[in-house]
């Protein structure tokens, strides 16, 4: 362990660094390389899950402590704690990626601008990201994983909250493959290292911070280096006149009460004034069963015994067993409420009316937008992406869960055969052909294209 403590000393310019550094040699390892590295490290967190599970108990005794004290949220606990299952759930996820479609070497356009001289679009890693998350450890080794697997370096800052965790969960997968490039995941604890890395835009290409809405506009706001991250998951599940009742109710249930901690469960429910009668009293007994807290409006008071909503809860994210609910005239209604108060997260509309149910869809602007099924399925792994390194509820480079390809970017390459520019300018210039083709890069792969 002294040796772990060394490593945590070191500055955070020299953790870069080595990312850097790290961040070239990853570029060049096989897939094959690549995802061996990635069942190892799953081998080793199952070898380790006792020490793990030690370490995570001492920060949920922490955490509990300063939750008796009004300083933490049931919610924040509920993402810190580690289990067998959930172990075992990591390192499933990690044996997932490790099987993704390698998403580097990726010929994605290929075009012919002349005979003899091709351009090929092809994907490649980002370089260097770091990485900014609270409570739930699991994240640093999602993180890790999709970095190892894209072939970026990593540079991880979990909260002080699950530091055990993630420390110990850091040490357990670099020392799991000692034949990776030293740096290609780096790990980082103190607020002044958090303060430095937002000022090196020089060597680190993304930042993806994963927390409060508060949390994500500070590293917005306090760096020049591309976010790119999610705020609250104010998420909205929307009964309209044509659903089916009984349906409705299990979404909008599972929707909350399957793991109420996370961003994708629903925060709000509407419900079409005309579906009211028959839908509120089925969800009202379904989550007094479930020990949600109910919050309504007027509307919803005069069917079923409510806590009265203020205007604060529609645009608030509980993550606990609490939810809004508003009763609305129509699916305009519905949709301007979402537009209103969402956070462009996940929304889902329950409905057996096709054209209301795409009219819906089409109409918001979030990135995941679902019909008849809860909007807990708004994740990477669900997705079939392996796993997350975060939701983004952004528009540019990615949006939604983003895995793999979210953690790539793209170089254009050139196969010539001694072409000059001066050929294709001037009076008697040689036209471009410009055609595209269907080929793959690799070096010195011009086709024989006439």
């Amino acid at each position: 362990m002294n040796e772990h403590a060394t490593q945590r000393d070191r500055s955070a310019e020299s953790k870069v660094t080595d990312a850097e550094r790290a961040a070239r040699e990853l570029a060049q390892l096989s897939d094959e390389e690549r995802s061996d590295a990635l069942h190892a490290i799953a081998d080793a967190i199952d070898d380790n899950t006792e020490a793990i599970l030690a370490a995570n108990e001492r920060d949920v005794e922490a955490a509990e402590e300063l939750l008796a004290a009004g300083e933490y949220t049931q919610a924040l606990v509920d993402r810190l704690k580690l289990s067998e299952s959930k172990i075992a759930s990591i390192t499933a996820m990690v044996r997932s990626v490790a099987g993704q479609d390698d998403p580097l070497g990726e010929t994605i356009e290929a075009r012919r601008l002349d005979t003899g001289l091709e351009l090929y679009k092809v994907s490649v890693p980002i370089g260097v990201v770091g990485a900014i998350f609270e409570s739930r450890p699991d994240a640093l080794v999602q993180i890790a994983a999709l970095a190892l697997k894209s072939g970026n370096a990593v540079i991880l800052k979990g909260g002080s909250e699950a530091a055990e965790s993630n420390r110990i969960l850091y040490e357990t997968i670099v020392e799991a493959v000692p034949g990776l490039p030293t740096g290609w995941a780096e790990q980082i604890e103190a607020r002044a290292d958090v303060a430095a890395i937002l000022e090196m835009d020089d060597a680190i290409d993304l930042l993806m911070p994963r927390g409060s809405s508060e949390f994500v506009q500070y590293i917005q706001d306090n760096t020049s280096i591309p976010v790119l991250g999610h705020t609250e998951g104010v998420c909205h599940v929307y009964v309209d006149s044509e659903a089916d009742i009984e349906m409705a109710t299990n979404i909008a249930y599972d929707a909350k009460v399957q793991y109420p901690a996370v961003c994708n469960a629903v925060e709000t429910v509407l419900v079409h004034e005309s579906a009211a009668e028959s839908f509120l009293p089925k969800i009202a007994s379904e989550y007094a069963e479930a020990g949600v807290e109910v919050r309504g409006d007027d509307r919803v008071g005069e069917i079923v015994d409510v806590e009265t909503a203020t205007e604060a809860d529609w645009s608030t994210e509980y993550g606990d067993l609490i939810v809004s609910i508003r009763v609305v005239d129509s699916l305009s209604d519905a949709i301007d409420h979402v537009a209103r108060y969402g956070s462009k997260h996940t929304d889902a509309i329950v409905t057996d009316d096709g054209d209301r149910a795409a009219r819906f869809m089409r109409s918001l602007d979030s990135a995941s937008v679902f019909h008849n099924a809860s909007t807990r399925f708004a994740d990477g792994y669900r997705y079939g992406l392996g796993a997350e390194v975060g939701i983004s509820t952004g528009k540019i480079h990615a949006r939604g869960p983003v895995g793999l390809e979210g953690l790539t970017t793209y170089q254009y390459y050139l196969e010539g055969s001694g072409q000059q520019v001066g050929t294709y300018a001037g009076e008697d210039a040689k036209p471009y052909r410009h055609e595209d083709f269907d080929g793959v890069w690799s070096p010195g792969s011009l086709s024989d294209g006439e």
